[in-house]
């Protein structure tokens, strides 16, 4: 008789194509390795890493060791990683985010523009798949056409000696449209690709709540007007207009064409859940979230209807797969799980 438990559901072969992760500004109260056991135990294929002061510092003493060292732990867990750049603080203990790529000061850009070289550096070291980034708001202090076509100056040059590194590395910057900042669409990333004459280093990071907030085209038609430039994608459920991260089933996406367009425009990147204010139920979360997506990514769409894949014969759900359908079909339906 075989003693060995049955393999936990969610670290089954999921049947398509797409591997998701879990980002570390959702698991801020873990240690960094905790967080990747957790992770890998979870079934999940990788992490979206936010360098920060309690994982890996990119400013504490030995950076080299301690990255050399986390890359055989991932290694050893079968983990893949992205490299994000959001810390709020981590650059400035008073100003979340602070300071950005379009501060006045250029000293003060320096140092934003210093933290994504390192990125780029540690990424290549760890073997990631793309470094993520974003513009920054622009300054109270300035307003106006001009004062914009001066943060987009800014940012153009802020971002060359990064793009430049990343060419070297062959590791591509994933610039994200963030609510609230100069490059907030994805026409706004346009702009930026085009003013920088389309370099191959530059990439995109499509945040699927971030289209539910803000852009006209629905996140699945996000997906297909991206892929051309899509290196990253961050995943959470989102209301229309209002920038919150939520849970999966506490929003408004419909999220089996999201997957499927993921799927069909051949993206093989990471797809990494964000809830960077949910850390207090990090543990908690990462759990549910990634059956959802699985039980998600298994359902086609026709007429607007989901419609699931069968399982395999004598092989039917398990308790906590059933209890990841319910909370999925819930969550579909409008309610929250």
């Amino acid at each position: 008789m075989n003693s060995q438990p049955s393999p936990h559901p969610a670290a089954r072969q999921a049947p398509h194509p797409l591997r998701f992760s879990y980002g570390t500004n959702g698991l801020t109260d873990l240690r960094l390795d905790d967080a990747l056991s957790l992770l890998a135990d979870l079934g999940y294929d990788g992490v979206g890493l936010t360098l920060d002061h309690m994982h890996l510092d990119p400013f504490a003493p030995d950076l080299a060791a301690r990255t050399r060292g986390l890359a055989r732990r991932l290694d050893e867990l079968g983990l893949g990683v992205t490299l994000e750049t959001g810390a709020r603080y981590v650059l400035d203990p008073r100003r979340k985010h602070g300071p950005s790529l379009l501060d006045p000061d250029p000293d003060q850009r320096a140092r934003r523009v210093d933290l994504l070289i390192r990125a780029v550096r540690i990424a290549g070291d760890l073997g990631a798949h793309a470094v993520h980034c974003f513009s920054g708001i622009p300054p109270k202090e300035e307003s106006g056409a001009v004062a914009g076509d001066t943060a987009w100056k800014r940012l153009a040059e802020a971002l060359t000696p990064v793009l430049d590194a990343a060419t070297a590395a062959g590791i591509p910057l994933a610039v994200e449209p963030e609510p609230g900042h100069l490059l907030a669409t994805l026409d706004d990333f346009h702009r930026l690709r085009t003013t920088l004459g389309s370099p191959d280093a530059l990439g995109l990071t499509l945040d699927i709540g971030h289209c539910q907030c803000l852009e006209p085209r629905s996140p699945a038609d996000c997906v297909r007007a991206a892929a051309p430039w899509l290196k990253h994608v961050q995943i959470e459920d989102m209301r229309r207009g209002v920038h919150e991260h939520l849970p999966f089933g506490d929003g408004e996406i419909d999220f089996p064409p999201v997957l499927e367009a993921l799927a069909a425009v051949g993206y093989r990147g990471l797809v990494s859940v964000e809830l960077p204010r949910h850390s207090h139920a990090g543990p908690q979360l990462a759990q549910q979230s990634l059956p959802f997506l699985q039980h998600a990514a298994s359902f086609s769409v026709s007429r607007g209807v989901p419609r699931p894949i069968a399982p395999a014969p004598g092989e039917g759900p398990t308790a906590f797969e059933g209890a990841a359908e319910a909370a999925f079909e819930g969550a579909f339906e409008g309610r929250t799980p």
